[in-house]
């Protein structure tokens, strides 16, 4: 069974890794019911969804109807202000047939005027927070992708009670100077306050081809399985993160194995960086370009 541990401060014990339900954005819902079995055999517990993943919701809701309390269920919105913000938790809530999520996160929450709008009086924070107040969520989070996320991150939480963030992590990541120095300063913020750090991300090799159409995830996977697994080991191996699953499904069930078969063991940085050589494992984002996905 895959470890658990304190969610931040919000009093739930999840697993290490958490299903990143993105993966059942674009599935029929008779393949949605033969994966989701997957997570109670492995002890997940903990459920990431968003509302612009598609009819991933949609594909949750028989599901929750029967395990909604064996999970710690998350959803995000993309809207910045109060009105659209709240309305969207809402769709939420009724798609996924539940009364209450346990997490509302602001999703991908990087740019410096959806950042100030979300914050400014009658914003998605106020409102969020006020429906946390009113029962409708538990907690309040903030996610985001990106080289400039981590810094972003560190500023929302000065300003707001968030309970948890999300964001990319990856030894090929954690390679610029930048970025990890970030990531750290953010790290020991979040140890300081109590809030769970979830990260993403540590599955990919690099962004598609040109010349290769896209599948299951706007990245390509890692498709070695020995090279998957050291990847995956890496993320767990820092005992202070969630290690979010890919939205392609079939990284999903391997990623879940090598998580149950983890013996805790730090990963060889020489082997990591022949890995990243001898598989074209190249970083996500650059800050610049490659910023947007």
């Amino acid at each position: 069974m895959i470890d658990t541990m304190p969610f931040g401060t919000t009093g739930h014990s999840s697993s290490r890794v958490i299903f990143g339900a993105a993966a059942l954005g674009g599935m029929r819902q008779e393949r949605a019911d033969e994966l989701l079995p997957v997570l109670l055999n492995a002890g997940i517990n903990h459920i990431d969804t968003a509302a612009s993943y598609g009819d991933s919701e949609l594909r949750l809701a028989p599901w929750l109807a029967e395990h909604r309390s064996k999970f710690f269920l998350a959803s995000k919105t993309g809207d910045r202000s109060g009105s659209e913000a709240r309305a969207s938790l809402e769709r939420s809530l009724e798609r996924m047939g539940v009364d209450q999520v346990d997490l509302i996160q602001l999703h991908n929450l990087v740019e410096e005027d959806q950042w100030a709008e979300a914050f400014s009086p009658g914003g998605a924070v106020e409102a969020l927070f006020a429906a946390r107040d009113e029962g409708l969520c538990r907690f309040v989070g903030v996610t985001g992708h990106g080289l400039r996320i981590a810094r972003m991150h560190i500023r929302s939480l000065n300003e707001a009670p968030f309970a948890s963030v999300l964001l990319p992590y990856s030894h090929v990541l954690m390679q610029d100077d930048g970025y990890a120095a970030d990531f750290n300063e953010l790290a020991s913020l979040c140890a300081e306050k109590g809030v769970a750090v979830q990260t993403i991300k540590a599955a990919a090799r690099r962004r598609w081809p040109e010349d290769v159409p896209a599948r299951f995830s706007w990245y390509q996977p890692i498709d070695d399985d020995d090279v998957l697994a050291r990847a995956i080991q890496y993320a767990l191996a820092n005992r202070q993160v969630f290690v979010n699953t890919s939205s392609n499904g079939m990284v999903m069930t391997k990623t879940v194995q090598i998580a149950d078969a983890y013996d805790g063991q730090p990963v060889s940085e020489a082997q990591l960086e022949a890995d990243a050589l001898a598989h074209g494992i190249k970083p996500l984002f650059d800050g610049a370009a490659l910023e947007v996905i």
